[in-house]
């Protein structure tokens, strides 16, 4: 049998692994138990994340065999040109889903932000009326007022930028834009150091890239904090707090990826991997975090602009 290495024709044919069952049954165990949690939060009780938690260990452990072996294959020059080109099209591929995860989250929000609030105060064909909401009701986005507050509590305050909280908080969404399309440029010098052969540029740019996406990890942190416990602003306030943190939790959580695969790639950059002509695992990286970083620009504008 030709060498896969020599044969651009031919794909290198692994052998049978564990890895995608294994992580299949990870990543339900963490959503299932992410979800079993949420619920119990929602309906008053205590709920626990153990099993989220045992879920998401077992994805991170999968991972790092599956990148170990991946990385040896290819550092064994096991990926041919036509192994190469599948990964390519799967990244884009796997971006494009990406994409369509985010702009169906997207159209809620503007369901329900330009058509369904407005149906809800009698405007256009499917516009009730009636004595169906409370008296007091505008149709204004975001909904603050409720008819029951007890029952269905509304936010204190929308999370405008910037916010009309105290003191530099209020700044945070604008700060984390700083931060996030600093690191696209950061990453991009990156990327050409490998293509000059500047190892300690890369190392140096890539790490920064890293500690950036581990900034607006924390300063997100601290807006939720300030969210919940200034601004009555949760999960539980309606369709903005819903439809605010659906948003802004999947990007953080991609954001967290992103940071995870950076670091992986800064990693191997410290141990001399990477050249001019084989660096797809850093690239498919990078464009990761740009798709990341514009969906940061469509929430700044959409979420806490417009």
């Amino acid at each position: 049998m030709a060498n896969p290495a020599e044969d651009s024709s031919i794909y290198y044919v692994p052998h049978n692994g564990w890895y995608p069952v294994v992580l299949a049954g990870a990543v339900m165990l963490t959503l299932t138990g992410l979800g079993s949690y949420l619920n119990a939060t929602s309906a008053g009780g205590s709920g626990s994340l153990t099993q989220a938690m045992i879920g998401f260990g077992l994805v991170a452990v999968v991972l790092y065999f599956w990148y170990a072996k991946v990385i040896t294959e290819n550092r064994q020059g096991m990926a041919n040109e036509a192994l190469k080109r599948s990964y390519v099209w799967g990244m884009g591929w796997f971006i494009f889903s990406e994409v369509m995860f985010f702009a169906a989250f997207f159209g809620a929000l503007f369901y329900a932000r330009v058509l369904s609030v407005a149906w809800l105060g009698g405007e256009g064909a499917k516009g009730i009326t009636g004595e169906y909401l409370w008296p007091d009701f505008e149709s204004v986005w975001p909904v603050m007022s409720t008819p029951n507050p007890g029952v269905f509590p509304g936010p204190e305050q929308n999370m405008s930028a910037p916010a009309s909280v105290a003191g530099w908080t209020g700044y945070l969404p604008f700060y984390n834009t700083v931060i996030l399309l600093t690191s696209s440029l950061t990453v991009h010098v990156a990327h050409g150091a490998i293509k000059e052969s500047k190892r300690a540029k890369l190392n140096l740019w890539l790490g920064l890239t890293v500690l950036l996406g581990i900034a607006f990890l924390c300063l997100q942190v601290l807006e939720y904090v300030e969210a919940y416990n200034h601004m009555g602003l949760t999960l539980g306030t309606g369709i903005y707090g819903s439809t605010f943190f659906l948003l802004t939790g999947f990007h953080g959580f991609h954001v967290t990826l992103g940071t995870f695969i950076l670091l992986v790639q800064f990693l191997r950059a410290r141990k001399g991997h990477f050249t001019a002509e084989d660096c797809f695992g850093f690239e498919a990286a990078s464009w990761y975090w740009h798709f990341v970083d514009v969906v940061w620009v469509g929430l700044f504008v959409f979420v806490y602009i417009v």
